[in-house]
């Protein structure tokens, strides 16, 4: 059984993964070999589905709340369980207590227990939420270790046209590559960038919420942190605006003074594509099954897109198996 998946970002490499652990031989199209092109490589890589919860739809929370888990039998090491630590300023108190009631997982924690978890912040706020269960990973490291594993496991990847004929299932993994082409898929613009300071540690992904403009800071080793947070109805693709690196580097620096003078190592702006629903899909045309639609949650829910994916994948291929022995 022949497969050939369409795209190398997280939602391709994981159903490849699926598909071969499950004995498809599986090849991997992507017209440009590296990652830096695809929205995976602009992720958080939060895999926090309680707080996720709190502007995304319950499905989120079902699909995503063994997303740690999984990540842990694909990459082991990779990820990290050291919770969420949502906060906020003193006179935003009431953006937390809305943040709780829209969740669940968490408990509160005072200023001493904010010290506690993280001391880079003793003494900044006050109180704050704790989603224990929650983790991260690195999303560049899990997709460069992904390709490796599968490269291990005999995966082909080619940048070079092929010929769809000679795969019996194709599974179309080209995230906003469909916009314009699929019913109702829309983009996202997202934005994000990257800063070094060796005068600050964090041990776990920080939200610090803003009625206006919440943002979260993950920490990603060695003195190395990503902010997000932007979501604007947008297919426009270009550089980050003025206003949102501004809007970045302020949180940065409400969060920490030490911020202000951190180094900009990188920044960047990718398209997210969503449905209307902001929940992603697997649906099939004829032999192509396609999983898109991640909107904001891509690293959370691909593992769980996969296998459904993967299983749609291969029943179809009982199917034909069955009828050909009738």
């Amino acid at each position: 059984m022949r497969i050939l998946v369409k795209g190398a970002g997280v939602a391709g490499l994981t159903v490849a993964h699926e598909l071969r652990v499950r004995g498809a031989e599986v090849t991997i199209f992507d017209p440009r070999p590296n990652f830096d092109h695809a929205a995976s490589w602009l992720a958080g890589g939060m895999l926090a589905p309680w707080c996720e919860r709190e502007s995304a739809d319950e499905a989120v929370l079902t699909l995503g709340r063994d997303a740690a888990d999984r990540w842990n039998a694909i990459l082991p090491g990779n990820v990290v369980r050291n919770g969420t630590l949502v906060v906020a300023p003193t006179r935003d108190h009431g953006e937390l207590k809305r943040f709780a009631s829209r969740t669940a997982g968490y408990r509160w924690v005072e200023e001493s227990d904010i010290a506690t978890l993280e001391p880079a912040l003793a003494g900044r706020f006050r109180q704050g939420l704790f989603f224990p269960e929650e983790a991260h990973l690195d999303p560049r490291r899990a997709l460069h270790s992904l390709k490796e594993g599968l490269l291990a496991k005999g995966v082909a990847f080619t940048c070079d046209d092929v010929n769809e004929d000679e795969f019996s299932e194709i599974v179309d993994c080209t995230g906003a590559a469909r916009i314009g082409h699929a019913p109702d898929l829309r983009g996202v613009r997202g934005e994000m960038l990257y800063l070094r300071t060796e005068e600050i540690a964090l041990a776990r992904p920080i939200r610090l919420l803003h009625p206006r403009f919440p943002v979260y800071i993950v920490p990603r080793g060695n003195g190395l942190f990503m902010l997000g947070a932007t979501m604007i109805e947008t297919e426009f693709d270009g550089p980050v605006s003025a206003r949102s690196l501004m809007e970045l580097l302020n949180a940065a620096y409400a969060l920490h003074p030490a911020f202000a003078d951190a180094a900009v190592i990188e920044t960047g702006a990718g398209i997210r594509p969503a449905f209307p629903d902001n929940l992603p899909r697997v649906t099939r045309e004829g032999k192509v099954v396609v999983i898109n639609g991640f909107y904001r949650h891509g690293f959370l829910l691909a593992p769980a897109m996969a296998a459904e994916a993967a299983d749609l994948v291969l029943s179809e291929q009982t199917k034909q198996r069955s009828s050909r022995c009738a």
